[in-house]
């Protein structure tokens, strides 16, 4: 998702979609401890997730950084 296209949308918005590409970035680096598929409207996670990281990705949607 481009940067232009974040920056224009509403904080819950903002929130849902890095943490989507927070859960995929961490699938896509382990996937045997993590897999994230989607379905519709509704993400599917199965595995071990890094907390910390996610708690950082959306902190950082509020603060309105990347």
């Amino acid at each position: 998702m481009g940067a232009s296209i974040v920056k224009d949308q509403p904080l819950e918005a903002k929130a849902i979609t890095g943490v989507i590409e927070e859960l995929e970035r961490q699938a896509a680096e382990n996937p045997s401890k993590l897999k994230v598929r989607r379905d519709g409207e509704r993400t599917i996670v199965d595995g071990e997730i890094d907390v910390d990281a996610l708690v950082m990705v959306v902190v950082g949607s509020m603060a309105g950084g990347p």
